[in-house]
């Protein structure tokens, strides 16, 4: 791979393509050098910017880089890619496409800032002519390429048409930072950023101060609608321009494409719609979107304020059925203004009055699981909670409760709304301290916004006639933040929701460029001083962790908790033992993984024990145990040993079929020894055990079972989540038979279901005929025929879940099934590949699936 440095430049910051213009483009060869030309006195101040110059040629550029791990990132990549290039020469490239942006010359002497993040500061040195001999050579080698015309006597670029070149090549190229750079191996370049940057954090009151900037926030469940009205009344509606806004959506899409993943045209609508009703009286950059399914956020600033804005980046998590499905779930964008941290999310929660229980566990899902990469990549990610502001918006879905309809509707007519809000599901569950705790909330003084007849003010006639509730809601965590208006807009009758507003002022930290330089400075000095005298070391709260009872897909954690007891901050990381690719076991983790302590502080590290599918089946069987050493390594210190043991209770999930035909008794009353010969023989139809094996695992049965019995007519079965309390229920139970019939609700078993399928070693259909089923994908026959090939038990298995789901079919009026659905859900548990799927693969499976659905199927 042979590779070039592309520099851009822009004039403010860089939001789209449109925004930089290619500079020039330095291939890495044998005739590329960088060298560092920082003077004495900036090599004495640790954490001063450092100069380099890169040559290619007859063309020289100086690089100011910042402090900061992007330049060490960048110089470590250069660094390697010029290795590369060394290790062999014979293959090096002579780069003659690049011959056709070099035309006209560049003005000397031009300071340009570059692309974000790195903000080098470009400077054209020189443009020194080759001496004679050099242009001998390099016509010698024009005649060996063929007839090469290019001419290489200048670097630069100035025609129009030039300029039309780059911006063509910026638009289609893809630009994402690597989260794969190593620390960088030439010790000149071995910033301490880690260490300053900690004690930067600790001083940032001494030159950062408050300047003061509106927020505009705005929620709208727009029920699979297309924009039919203008959104001004909306979005326009403070008297002032909102310096930021972020507009989240929800329902963007309800088809059952877009249930699936696909792209939907919608989005492309309502961003139009949004950019067109955004305040008049200013003019905006957009900086990003991000979708997951139907819940959208659009991100846009005042063009002003574009070139503050930084480390932009872009989250998505499901919380849908198996919590993968992006109905469900929430997105977020997060980015620094100035000098502070912001994170704004979009949600869209469990619906159903009865649910409040599963909309807390959502939330609780996306704050754990949504987290962002940072862009220096020895940084473990970032929490939403780990940010100065947090604003959240969605349609949240807490409902009215303890009320019927109509004293609901009365005592909106009389617009006592404190005394409905009392009755609010979201308030109680924060009084509580169930959800958002540390959030705010505005007070309420408008009517509920869902749910209304689309196209009127009349609340809901229809059959079910909802109770009216403030389902659509923003909240906001953080200092400084003053809301200035909290409103529903009556006037929007696209949806059978009404959207809502905030307007949030809230105080941004400004740094102030000579009291940071100062503190900077003695900060600087500080550490020389210490990192001369003393050498790092801390102290263990304890060396030995045991996790009684570990079960699948339960959650196990306990605290290490580390004092740095040294005369120095020091720098600690789970470091890989010999031979092991990674630090621990991969049910294990160290949350965080490496990190910073001050000198006297403490750091807390959660150990995290969790079994899933692809663990399960080792720890299952015996053939691994809950056992694992961590070594934690101290930046110039020593290495501490950390023992990690548990015992882990085995269980149906992740246990192959044909182990399970065979055991007539709960998995947790058999001999540990007979799990293991059972694994190892799994591949064929009968062991030594001479007793017939069941038909199908009785676990499986009973959850069908179930099904059959209770949910055949339920309401979006096995659309809409369980509970993951009731799930570790259903687990114990099939586990040790007890209690004789299944715990939870209906939707709690259908996704137990779905996840014993997941978790399974060797899917139903087994990889084997995996190919042979996607062959034959489009002819009936043959598919019956590759079922009919397959091992008894998978067979059994594969005809028993088809005979059920044809049976859920004849009842989709009531349970709102069709073929669509259930093929999705379940053709990727039952034909898994052993290897990533494609688009094209998965619509085979669906397509092989979708016979035996289908009416008139035996």
């Amino acid at each position: 791979m042979f590779c070039r440095i592309f520099i851009y430049t822009h004039r403010r910051m860089a939001i789209t393509a449109d925004d930089v213009s290619l500079e020039d483009i330095v291939p890495i060869s044998l005739d590329f050098a960088v060298v560092e030309v920082s003077s004495p006195e900036e090599l004495v101040v640790v954490g001063a910017d450092t100069r380099v110059r890169i040559s290619f040629k007859d063309q020289e550029l100086e690089l100011r880089l910042p402090f900061g791990s992007h330049s060490r990132v960048f110089l470590g990549e250069v660094n390697k890619a010029w290795s590369d290039v060394c290790r062999s020469p014979t293959q090096a490239p002579t780069f003659e496409w690049i011959s056709k942006y070099h035309k006209g010359t560049r003005g000397q002497g031009v300071v340009k800032q570059a692309i974000a993040p790195l903000g080098t500061t470009l400077t054209k040195l020189s443009q020194h002519r080759k001496t004679e001999k050099s242009s001998d050579k390099k016509g010698t080698l024009e005649k060996e390429k063929g007839s090469n015309s290019g001419t290489q006597k200048s670097r630069g670029f100035s025609s129009q048409e030039s300029r039309e070149e780059r911006d063509d090549l910026v638009r289609s190229s893809s630009h994402t930072p690597s989260n794969k750079a190593q620390i960088l191996a030439m010790p000149q370049f071995g910033l301490r950023d880690n260490l300053i940057r900690c004690e930067l954090l600790k001083n940032e009151d001494l030159y950062t101060y408050l300047e003061h900037f509106s927020f505009f926030l705005g929620t709208y469940n727009v029920n699979g609608q297309t924009p039919k009205e203008s959104l001004r009344p909306w979005l326009g509606c403070t008297l002032n321009p909102p310096d930021i806004y972020c507009v989240g959506f929800q329902e963007l899409d309800l088809s059952k494409e877009a249930f699936f993943f696909n792209d939907t045209p919608k989005e492309q609508e309502w961003t139009k719609a949004v950019f067109e009703a955004l305040h008049p009286e200013a003019k905006y950059a957009f900086v990003k979107l991000v979708r997951l399914v139907g819940i959208m956020l659009i991100f846009y600033v005042k063009k002003e304020h574009a070139e503050f804005i930084s480390d932009v980046e872009t989250e998505t998590v499901g919380t849908g059925i198996m919590g993968r499905m992006g109905n469900k779930g929430a997105v977020a964008i997060r980015f620094r203004f100035h000098n502070s941290d912001i994170c704004v999310v979009n949600s869209h929660l469990a619906a159903h009055i009865e649910e409040y229980e599963r909309r807390n566990q959502d939330y609780k899902d996306i704050c754990s699981r949504l987290q962002f990469r940072q862009n220096d990549p020895t940084q473990p990610p970032l929490t939403i909670m780990k940010h100065n502001v947090i604003l959240w918006i969605g349609d949240l879905n807490y409902r009215i409760t303890d009320l019927d309809v109509d004293k609901v509707k009365e005592l909106i007519s009389k617009k006592d709304f404190e005394t409905l809000h009392s009755y609010d599901q979201l308030k109680k569950q924060i009084d509580e301290e169930a959800v958002f705790e540390g959030f705010e909330e505005g007070e309420i003084d408008f009517q509920p916004t869902y749910k209304y007849d689309t196209g009127s003010d009349k609340w809901d006639t229809s059959e079910k006639c909802r109770v009216p509730a403030w389902c659509d809601r923003i909240l906001w965590r953080g200092k400084n933040i003053d809301q200035k208006h909290y409103q529903s807009h009556m006037a929007l009758k696209t949806s059978d929701h009404k959207p809502v507003s905030s307007l949030l002022v809230i105080g941004i930290k400004r740094v102030n460029g000579d009291a940071y330089k100062k503190t900077f400075e003695e900060i600087v000095r500080n550490i020389d001083k210490m990192e001369n005298e003393c050498i790092p070391s801390v102290t263990l709260s304890k060396r030995e962790f045991h996790f009684e009872d570990v079960k699948f897909m339960q959650h196990q954690a306990e605290t290490l908790s580390l004092f740095n007891d040294g005369q120095v901050p020091c720098q600690f990381e789970f470091i890989q033992k010999p031979n092991e690719p990674t630090y621990c076991k991969p049910w294990l983790t160290a949350n965080p993984s490496k990190g910073f302590i001050a000198q006297g502080g403490s750091a807390d590290i959660e150990l995290e024990v969790f079994v899933n599918r692809s663990t399960a089946p080792e720890l299952n069987s015996g053939t691994q145990q809950i056992e694992d050493i961590l070594v934690l390594h101290l930046e110039r210190g020593k290495d501490y040993f950390i023992s990690v043991t548990g015992n882990y209770l085995p269980s149906c999930y992740g246990t192959s079929l044909h182990s399970l035909c065979q055991l007539r008794e709960p998995i947790q009353d058999m001999p540990q020894e007979t799990l293991r010969e059972l694994a190892e023989m799994s591949g064929t139809e009968n062991a030594a055990n001479t007793e017939k094996p069941l038909d199908i695992p009785k676990e499986l049965w009973m959850m069908v079972d179930h099904l059959f019995r209770n949910a055949i007519k339920q309401e979006d079965i096995f659309q809409q989540p369980g509970l993951r309390s009731e799930f570790a229920e259903i687990r114990d139970c099939l586990d040790t038979g007890m209690p004789d019939s299944l715990p939870g609700s209906n939707h709690s078993v259908a996704e137990a279901l779905l996840l014993f399928l997941d978790a399974l070693p060797e899917p139903v259909v087994p990889y084997s005929f995996y190919q042979q089923c996607l062959e034959c994908c489009s002819n009936a026959s043959q598919c019956e025929k590759i079922v009919s090939m397959l091992p008894q038990c998978h067979k059994n298995v594969f005809n028993y879940l088809a005979a059920f789901l044809r049976e859920l079919l004849k009842n989709s009026a009531s349970n709102r099934l069709d073929v669509s659905i259930l093929v999705t859900i379940f053709a990727s548990l039952l034909l898994r590949s052993s290897t990533k799927q494609d688009l094209a693969e998965k619509r085979k499976t669906q397509e092989f699936f979708q016979h035996f659905l289908t009416q008139g199927s035996s």
